[in-house]
Order: structure tokens, then C-alpha cells, then sequence
């Protein structure tokens, strides 16, 4: 059996685990961290995001002139969390109120590391019955997640105390191990040779991820139960090894675990190719002029489905269709400019940062995303040249016995281009007035078509996506205080045991509550690893 010893032990090589690792050092501390993944997946799903993060009161907030704030800010995640009143939401409020407030943590840490941001903030999560972000705050990583990482690597790789850190892979740490009540390490077994391990230190830190990625039953075991049955199927877009192993494993030690129903999933998900998990999936970002169609190719309504505005309710509104899954209707010009995937992969003139090609795309849309998804993704894509056409291809990859209603599909797509022919005066279209509010912000702009109608013939071929409910993010998890210390139901603390990142829930075993303003995991996983690391040190 090999045994290793530090004064931490960190289960977990994502953001939060070495953001941890970082400031530990920074501390003069022995630190050792664990990853039951090799080493050329370090980073997890954060070095696979796009990168962007909710701050507020950044400098690039106010060179742009958007006035924010830390209590807007407040306000806001209040209003997207809408917390209970039980005491499972005692920790989850006050970390609510801890990030708005401490949010220049986040950018104060990263700058540290030379990550840039883009000049111009994206406003994602508006809002739909309720208010979302009030203004722009979801700052895009120039380089995006895979930045973050590279540059949070370098900065451990050249830190002073570099010798004071052992990063170890291909472990899996399935065990917390205690002595006199208190957490004294972990033990677990090697992937390559499934030989055994254990690691003392004075203090353990869980920061292993979610629970939504490696075991779907344990998913569908904490469905939210109010959207109903889960649907049959799910994509996944979590991490493999995102399966609440060590969430077990401090429950059974008596950790509160909280809110696990929680989850916050993408509503436009398709299928990745190439993968070796079945279904593994990736998030398209809902082009705004396009139509989302339920199961059958009808227009959803009365109030219509559109990004970037309530993820949440899309989701739940997915959640009641016939089959739970949707058709997405646009053409050429449309995907062009409005068509993005969520992840370092695809978007990669923001992975390489070429400032030409990302211009370029900009002004003139990006072919070879569109190209890609066309040719790569051919399981949910789907191109034609008449609605006719369309709806026959579409009906080829129905599933469950459900059919397209082709005559209602084409009387759907058609009053929407009418509304659009008679003028921007008399357009009372929802989604088109909300296009219109869009447009007024110069980030939003650029990036989004003037009234675009779908069956027109200078912008064909028409394309349809059929899309699942994806799941990403767990919201819920092991409840820690503000110091991220591990609580039990009775609120005393393990000894020992802290938990950070995606593993605390991102903070409080649950600091978003219901839903996301976008940008708060990566954030998240930031600040509850500065927060634990000045409780340790």
C-alpha cells in the first residue's frame, strides 16, 4: 500500500482544488493534491468551459459604463435563487450575500495569474417573470476556460514553494478516513494498477465536482421533483467522474448534504460525436432569431422559449413537452451569426486567441462552426431547402412514436415572418420585441440579427437542431459555513474536513438556490477556495 502525507490533502485537480493549492502555498503549506483522472485532463470541466464569470464592478464594467454594484448584484441572485425558508438555506443565503460582496476576489486572484478578459462583458441570464442579470456581468476569459487553467498551472509551476506541492494522478479517493472523531486523510485505490493508498494530513478539502456527470441513476434518484418525471433521455455534459462518490462518503460520516435536487442542466444539448460515453453531449447557446419548437415542430407559447434570458424555465418548460426534447428553426444567415457552442473546443478563435478571426467572424459569421455542426453533428443537425423538406427530415429522426405536425410547423414559421414583413411598428411578437431590447446593448448587437425571418430565400438552406436537456452542474451538495468547513445537520463542523467548488454546492451545500446568473461556477469555485484556505491558514 503507498501512503503520502502533507499538511492538506485536496481530493480534486479542477479550478477549485488548485486555486486551493495556490493560495495554500501562498501560506507556506504542504499540500497534496489527488485526481482519480490522468494528468492530461487536469482542469476538469472547468478547462473544457467557454470561461466566462459573473463579477460585478470589474474596470471592464466601468470603462464600458454599466453602473454596477454588489447589492444589485444581491439583488438579482436573490431574485434567480428564490430561496426557501427552511434552515438547509441558512448557509446558501449568507453565501449568496458573500459573493456579491467579495466578487473582486475572483478578479483579484485571476489578474494575479495574468488572465485577460474581453473588453466588452456579455449579459447573459436577463430574466424572464423576474429579474436576472440587471446589467452585463459574465466576463469571457480571452482564451476561455483552458486560459484559466494554463495560467493558474504556470503560476504553480514557477511558484516559490513549488516543492511544497505533489500533484497525483490516477487515484480515485473513495474513503474519509478518521482517528478520535477528526478527519485525518483519505484513502483509496490507484485506476492504472488497483492497488491501495492512503493520505494523512492535518486537514482534508473535498473538491471532487458534482454529482450530475459519472452516475445518472444517482441524477435521476435527485430529480426535482416538481418538473416531473426526468426524461428518458438525458445528454451529458458533466464530468465522468462527477458522481458523488465522496458526497457518500461524507454523508455517511455525518455531513449534511443539501439541496442534490438542484441541478442546473442546458435546454439545447446535442449529441458529441466520438465520445466513448453513451450520450455525452454539448450545449449549442440558443440562437436568439431562431424558433424553438416543442417535440411535434410547434412553436413553444403563448410566451415563446429564447436564450439568453431563463434557463431555468426553458428547462422545466422542456420538462412537460410530449418526449422532452425540442426542435430548434433557423436558417443559413441566422447560424451564421448566432450559432455558439458552449466549450473551449468550439469556439476557438477565443481558445487561441485570434483577434483577426474572431473580428472576422464577428462581422460575417463564423462558417466553420456552422460547417462543423453541420458535418460532425449530423445525429441532431439537419439542413433543407423548403419547410417541406425540413419537416420530412425531421420526422426520419422523431422519437418515442411522436410526429412532426408539418402543416402547424409551417403555419408557425410563417405568421412569425409575416409579423416580421409588416414592419418593426407593428411587431408585437414576444420574442421580436424582446430582439429589439437586445439589440439596444453594442455586446448583444454585433453578434445577433436584425429581424430575421426564417423561410427566406436569400438565407437558406434552412437548418433545424433537434436538442435534449443536458445535464452540467450540479446546484446542490455538501453544506459548509463561510469558512467552507464541512457542517453537520445539527451545525457543528467536522474536524478536519472542508469541501470547495462544485462539492459544497460552490458554497453553503447550495449558494445558488434554484438557478444560476451564469458565470458563478467558475467564480464559485474560486472564491469558496480562497475562503477555506484563509479559515486553514
Amino acid at each position: 500500500m503507498a501512503n503520502y502525507s502533507a499538511d492538506v490533502i485536496i481530493a480534486g485537480a479542477g479550478l477549485a482544488g488548485l486555486a486551493t493549492a495556490y493560495d495554500l502555498l501562498e501560506r507556506g503549506k504542504k499540500v497534496l493534491v489527488l485526481d482519480k483522472d490522468s494528468a492530461q485532463a487536469l482542469g476538469g470541466l472547468a478547462r473544457l468551459s467557454f470561461g466566462g464569470i459573473c463579477m460585478t464592478d470589474t474596470p471592464q464594467q466601468r470603462r464600458t459604463g454599466i453602473k454596477d454594484s454588489p447589492e444589485l448584484l444581491h439583488r438579482d441572485w436573490l431574485s434567480c435563487a428564490r430561496f426557501g425558508d427552511g434552515p438547509e438555506y441558512d448557509m446558501p443565503r449568507q453565501w449568496a450575500r458573500f459573493y456579491a460582496e467579495e466578487s473582486h476576489q475572483i478578479y483579484e486572484f485571476l489578474d494575479h495569474k495574468k488572465v485577460k478578459f474581453l473588453p466588452v462583458v456579455n449579459w447573459t441570464e436577463r430574466g424572464l417573470f423576474v429579474p436576472g442579470n440587471s446589467v452585463p456581468r459574465w466576463h469571457v476569459v480571452w482564451g476561455t476556460g483552458w486560459e484559466i487553467i494554463d495560467k493558474l498551472m504556470k503560476a504553480l509551476e514557477c511558484h516559490p514553494q513549488r516543492s511544497n506541492l505533489q500533484l497525483v494522478f490516477d487515484h480515485e479517493v473513495n474513503e474519509i478516513d478518521f482517528e478520535g472523531g477528526k478527519v485525518v486523510g483519505v484513502s483509496g485505490r490507484r485506476m492504472d494498477d488497483g492497488t491501495d493508498y492512503t493520505a494523512r494530513g492535518e486537514v482534508t478539502i473535498i473538491a471532487s465536482g458534482g454529482i450530475c456527470g459519472g452516475d445518472m441513476s444517482f441524477l435521476r434518484e435527485n430529480w426535482f421533483k416538481d418538473w416531473g418525471e426526468p426524461p428518458k433521455k438525458i445528454l451529458n455534459g458533466a464530468h465522468q467522474y462527477g458522481d458523488g462518490m465522496l458526497h457518500k462518503a461524507a454523508r455517511k460520516h455525518g455531513a449534511w448534504l443539501t439541496h442534490l435536487d438542484k441541478h442546473w442542466h442546458y435546454a439545447q444539448g446535442v449529441h458529441k460525436p466520438g465520445n466513448q460515453r453513451p450520450d455525452d453531449g454539448v450545449s449549442t447557446t440558443p440562437p436568439r432569431s431562431g424558433l424553438w419548437m416543442d417535440s411535434t415542430g410547434r412553436r413553444v407559447g403563448p410566451v415563446p422559449l429564447m436564450g439568453y434570458a431563463d434557463t431555468r424555465w426553458a428547462v422545466e418548460q422542456i420538462c412537460k413537452m410530449p418526449g422532452q426534447y425540442s426542435w430548434m428553426i433557423m436558417n443559413d444567415k441566422i447560424a451564421l451569426k448566432e450559432l455558439a457552442i458552449s466549450g473551449c473546443d468550439y469556439m476557438t478563435s477565443f481558445r487561441y486567441k485570434k483577434r483577426l478571426k474572431m473580428a472576422k467572424e464577428l462581422l460575417f459569421g463564423n462558417r466553420e462552426l456552422v460547417d462543423r455542426m453541420i458535418n460532425e453533428h449530423d445525429e441532431d443537425f439537419i439542413v433543407a431547402n423548403t419547410l417541406d423538406e425540413l419537416a420530412d427530415k425531421m420526422q426520419e429522426k422523431q422519437l418515442f412514436g411522436l410526429d412532426i405536425d408539418k402543416e402547424g410547423m409551417k403555419a408557425d414559421i410563417r405568421a412569425y415572418d409575416e409579423t416580421i414583413a409588416r414592419g418593426e411598428k407593428y411587431m408585437w411578437d414576444l420574442q421580436l420585441t424582446r430582439i429589439a431590447q437586445y439589440r439596444k446593448y453594442r455586446g448583444d448587437k454585433i453578434r445577433l440579427c436584425k429581424f430575421q425571418a426564417i423561410d427566406d430565400p436569400s438565407a437558406r438552406p434552412l437548418i433545424a437542431v433537434r436538442s435534449f436537456i443536458m445535464a452540467r452542474k450540479s446546484l446542490g451538495g455538501i453544506q459548509t459555513d463561510l469558512q467552507c468547513r464541512v457542517m453537520q445537520p445539527d451545525g457543528q463542523s467536522i474536524e478536519g474536513l472542508f469541501a470547495v467548488g462544485e462539492a459544497a454546492g460552490f458554497g453553503g451545500g447550495g449558494i445558488h438556490g434554484h438557478g444560476s446568473l451564469e458565470g458563478t461556477f467558475l467564480g464559485g469555485c474560486v472564491l469558496t477556495a480562497r475562503a477555506a484556505v484563509r479559515a486553514i491558514a
